[in-house]
């Protein structure tokens, strides 16, 4: 499936930019921009089911891989993934083959609180429809306003039959070797990378770095933060 994809920038690099589940391509909307004015042609994507790209009758990560590999160039130069479009680019890594990954706090396994799983009672479905602006600004004090509201809209358009994939046997795994040079930006206390399979990625020859105070969406918790995290990446 070729999805829909939102660029910036004009530059002889090429940047591809995954989101996590639920968001759409808008949660790079500062990123893009700060990468573009670094020389960068920004490709994002919105995976299947999310912001404008088509609804589909089947939903896998590896699914999700196949559909950014037939959208975006090949060989870039930097593609970024977040929580689930961590574990998305980790799938489609080697038949991107970019110089360089980030996995940002990526959907590397599932907490053991069980959190994906209540996310598929149809109480939280029904509640997670109709989230206000003030419930996601009150559950992230830190984010823009700007993106509270594109959050509002996200949950809105993004299709609901999703959310079985992440919790199918294996669904969440983290890669077994390192493909391309790699970062791994955390999540302050991340519950989707522990300390123990952090230390596994750096034995592998990951670099690690977590951003302190920030959640599970780095980037707009702390936007700057994020930023300085990549420095040597970009």
């Amino acid at each position: 499936m070729r999805l829909h994809t939102r660029e910036w920038g004009s530059g002889d690099r090429y940047a591809v930019l995954v989101h996590g589940v639920m968001s759409d391509s808008r949660t790079w909307r500062r990123v893009g921009p700060e990468l573009a004015r670094r020389g960068y042609h920004v490709v994002a994507v919105d995976l299947r089911g999310h912001g404008h790209s088509a609804h589909a009758d089947e939903y896998t990560a590896e699914l999700m891989a196949a559909d950014v590999v037939e959208t975006v160039p090949t060989r870039p130069d930097l593609v970024v993934g977040h929580s689930l479009g961590g574990l998305t680019v980790s799938l489609a890594v080697e038949r991107l083959d970019p110089r360089r990954a980030v996995y940002v706090d990526p959907a590397f396994s599932s907490p053991a609180s069980g959190w994906f799983q209540r996310m598929l009672a149809p109480a939280f479905l029904r509640q997670l429809a109709r989230r206000s602006a003030a419930r996601i600004a009150k559950v992230n004090p830190k984010w823009d306003p700007a993106d509270v509201a594109i959050e509002v809209e996200s949950f809105r358009v993004f299709d609901r039959a999703v959310l079985p994939s992440l919790v199918a046997p294996g669904a969440l795994r983290a890669p077994d070797t390192m493909a391309v040079p790699s970062l791994v930006v955390l999540a302050d206390r991340s519950r989707l990378v522990g300390p123990q399979l952090a230390d596994r990625l750096r034995d592998d020859g990951f670099e690690v770095r977590v951003v302190a105070g920030s959640g599970h969406v780095v980037n707009r918790d702390d936007h700057d933060g994020f930023m300085r995290a990549l420095d040597g990446w970009i």
